[in-house]
């Protein structure tokens, strides 16, 4: 297993800072285009990344990130395509912690030992199925460790305590907490965690806690960490702002850059 998210939650421990993740979808709007994008995230503060694989039924996400998932296809992104993006991605970053968002569909097309095979050679640290429940997750998981790559898994704010302590068990690399209930979008806002969630977690050996779901602005990345998280992750507010200026990309650029630096900074513990 690496040890990316190891050294970089150590590194921003150190610093006095947690860790700021967005999400996109890989090959949204184009292949060419995806790549861009991401290397505007990382040169503008991402400390980490979190990416999809297009696919056509994402029950999980809300209609921003299922807009993306039709560019992406409608564009005749593949898996393998993705795959070769994140192999270059990797030669660019060798330290850069890289994390999958997928669904069992396409896990289960392609084998799941061979998905696991090929997202190990592309250089992925960590992956999350966003449709297998913990219940259901030990071939995929004994798949993943196998391959060296961490599973990581989902806590819903309505957990109960021995819920958590499965996860907190079977998560490598982060545990992703809900900021809330249903599926991704900005309509609605994170709620703040119960503390006794987060304390059951780590009382139960968790890996660093990451919250998404409905962070969208500065102050839901301060009210994250305040609530104890070691980071935050910006899916649908990211994605949005690449749909909003897909026909002027330079000025969906500096929108990127923009709100990566602004949200990176309220990372920064005081």
């Amino acid at each position: 297993m690496n040890k990316r998210y190891d050294h970089m939650f150590s590194r921003l421990a150190q610093n006095r800072e947690a860790a700021f993740i967005p999400f996109v979808m890989l090959g949204d709007p184009t292949i060419d285009k995806s790549q861009r994008i991401i290397e505007t995230l990382i040169a503008n503060g991402a400390d980490a990344l979190e990416l999809g694989i297009p696919f056509s039924d994402p029950v999980a996400d809300g209609p921003v990130i299922q807009r993306a998932d039709h560019r992406a296809l409608a564009a005749g992104v593949t898996p393998e395509s993705c795959f070769t993006l994140l192999a270059s991605l990797r030669r660019a970053h060798p330290e850069l912690p890289i994390g999958l968002l997928v669904y069992a569909n396409l896990v289960v097309h392609h084998g799941i030992n061979g998905f696991y095979e090929m997202a190990k050679q592309s250089g992925v640290d960590s992956v999350l199925i966003a449709d297998v429940p913990r219940q259901e997750s030990a071939p995929f998981v004994a798949a993943a460790q196998s391959a060296g790559i961490a599973p990581v898994f989902t806590a819903p704010p309505n957990a109960d305590e021995n819920a958590l302590a499965d996860i907190a068990r079977l998560s490598q690399g982060y545990v992703y907490f809900l900021g809330r209930a249903g599926v991704t979008g900005t309509d609605r806002e994170m709620k703040l965690p119960q503390a006794d969630h987060i304390a059951a977690l780590r009382n139960a050996g968790s890996a660093p806690i990451v919250i998404g779901f409905g962070i969208s602005t500065p102050e839901h990345v301060r009210t994250a960490i305040a609530a104890g998280a070691s980071g935050a992750i910006a899916g649908s507010a990211t994605v949005n702002i690449i749909e909003q200026y897909l026909e002027t990309p330079e000025k969906m650029h500096k929108a990127l850059a923009e709100f990566t630096k602004k949200m990176k900074e309220a990372t920064k513990i005081s």
